[in-house]
């Protein structure tokens, strides 16, 4: 799935031309600033349900969907308003979009919106599959997502018809058809969700409460997203947004290898909250903090050292920057699969109010520290990203400093069990391959050589420094048992 969504990323840049790929990425990008909302109260959906679903009591679960389905439908409508007003006026006036193109921008604009709305709406669906732990039906669904992708490819090619309207079109249709196959699914599958939208005022309240306290944090995403998206834009037009829309793309790809791993501890840890398990969910944190920078760390090292060579045999057409921008979005994706486990066990104790206050106003400083460089001291593009890094390792440090004692976990435990381990790998893993990188060529040979060493050092470095001797015991009896299953599959 991952080969299909790069194999479709290059056909759709070399249909589309990098302005108007950077256009598609920018335009969406506007709509999509009404994220802070959608995240705000999908969060607290998630914890909600999770909770709920801990305490196994079905008539509460079947009002808390009901409840929650209302505000959905009613955040929903709000997407439509403001992207319909303040978005479009947006759009329309302050972005860098070619004349010859405004009208196709048009069409990507309002197709976004139909999108953000059938996201809306899907949310609670979405967030009952991830606390029942039910992964699998992400994984048939995103199987159907990536045929349906190739058919996308296939069809940009064969229409004859403005390819950026066009890719609009067929992309919300992939959408509209998630949308259905969630709700026929959860429907299908869990009992509270045969229910039909409520209204419980006492409900409403907490949820709103719980969901304004994240606002700020989810406003601050936006923000380092989409916000530094538009000052690209506004500072260098659309070109570098195709880049910036490239190196997100293999981002994405790369979190994919541990953002599942994650998923499907996060139920866990609000579960064993919910429970007064806390010794669970200490070891549930550090697991999925560690293991998931392994995972990560295993996959983009190799790129990082041949981002040139990867990202040439891949697109064809390389948008300037776009090499020093991969790199730099592979180091904030290390640093997410630190904050993410972290950002669940707060959201489990429901003790929110310190916690967002701090975190979101700390990263809602990276757009107007970002734009005061840009703006008087005419820095490179990739300043941004750099500005983003130091302000997210600065937020990690707070995050923990603050919701460590909510959960009885000693901040001294924390350091010894994940930063410790996943420092010393991070820093001792690239020295070889960057020996070995220094005194090659660059070639598919060289590229091959790089992720043979890569995979030898981080293997051996993680387990020798960087797990615990129970972490290796485990992890030495899953290897085995994966040896023994395959052993006797061949016999």
């Amino acid at each position: 799935m991952m080969a299909v969504n790069l194999y479709a990323s290059r056909v759709i840049l070399n249909t589309l031309g990098i302005t108007d790929y950077g256009i598609n990425n920018v335009v969406g990008g506007v709509i999509t600033m009404l994220g802070f909302l959608t995240g705000s109260l999908g969060g607290a959906s998630s914890r909600y349900i999770t909770y709920d679903l801990g305490k196994g009591d079905m008539t509460v679960m079947k009002k808390t969907f009901g409840n929650i389905l209302s505000i959905h439908f009613i955040l929903a409508v709000i997407v439509l308003l403001v992207g319909e007003t303040l978005g479009l006026w947006f759009m329309s006036t302050q972005l860098q979009i070619p004349p010859e193109r405004e009208a196709a921008a048009m069409w990507v604009y309002q197709f976004s919106i139909f999108s953000s709305v059938l996201a809306v709406v899907s949310v609670p669906y979405n967030a009952t599959i991830i606390a029942h732990e039910k992964m699998s039906a992400f994984a048939y669904i995103s199987i159907a997502d990536a045929v349906l992708k190739l058919l996308i490819v296939y069809l940009l090619v064969l229409i004859p018809y403005d390819k950026l309207i066009v890719y609009a079109i067929l992309f919300f249709c992939v959408q509209a058809f998630d949308r259905i196959v969630y709700g026929i699914y959860c429907s299908r599958h869990f009992k509270e969700t045969r229910t039909r939208p409520k209204y419980d005022g006492k409900q409403f309240k907490e949820i709103f409460v719980f969901a304004g306290w994240t606002m700020n944090g989810n406003l601050a995403v936006i923000g380092y997203t989409q916000g530094l998206n538009i000052l690209l834009n506004i500072f260098f037009g659309p070109t570098v947004n195709a880049a910036r829309g490239i190196a997100v793309q293999v981002q994405s790809v790369c979190q994919q290898f541990c953002g599942n791993f994650q998923m499907a501890l996060n139920p866990q840890l609000t579960k064993s909250y919910a429970q007064g398990n806390l010794e669970n969910m200490h070891r549930l944190l550090v697991r999925s903090s560690k293991f998931s920078f392994y995972i990560l760390l295993l996959v983009v090292l190799p790129l990082m050292f041949e981002a040139e060579l990867v990202l040439k045999v891949w697109l064809g057409i390389v948008p300037e920057h776009t090499v020093n921008f991969l790199r730099l979005m592979l180091v904030v994706g290390l640093l997410y699969t630190l904050s993410n486990p972290i950002n669940v066990s707060v959201h489990a104790t429901g003790q929110l109010k310190k916690f967002q206050t701090i975190e979101g106003t700390m990263l809602l400083l990276i757009v107007p520290i970002a734009y005061f460089l840009l703006k008087h001291f005419n820095v490179l593009p990739e300043c941004v990203f750099v500005v983003h890094i130091i302000v997210e390792l600065l937020t990690q440090y707070a995050r923990i400093r603050i919701v460590l004692p909510m959960i009885g976990m000693q901040l001294i435990t924390y350091f010894k069990q994940v930063i410790i381990p996943v420092s010393m790998t991070a820093v001792l893993t690239p020295i070889i391959p960057f020996v070995v990188f220094t005194h090659m060529s660059i070639c598919w040979y060289q590229f091959f050589v790089i992720c043979v060493v890569n995979v030898l050092c981080i293997s051996f470095v993680i387990y020798t420094l960087g797990c615990t001797t129970s972490e290796r015991k485990f992890l030495a009896e899953k290897f085995a048992s994966s040896v023994r299953k395959i052993t006797n599959t061949y016999k």
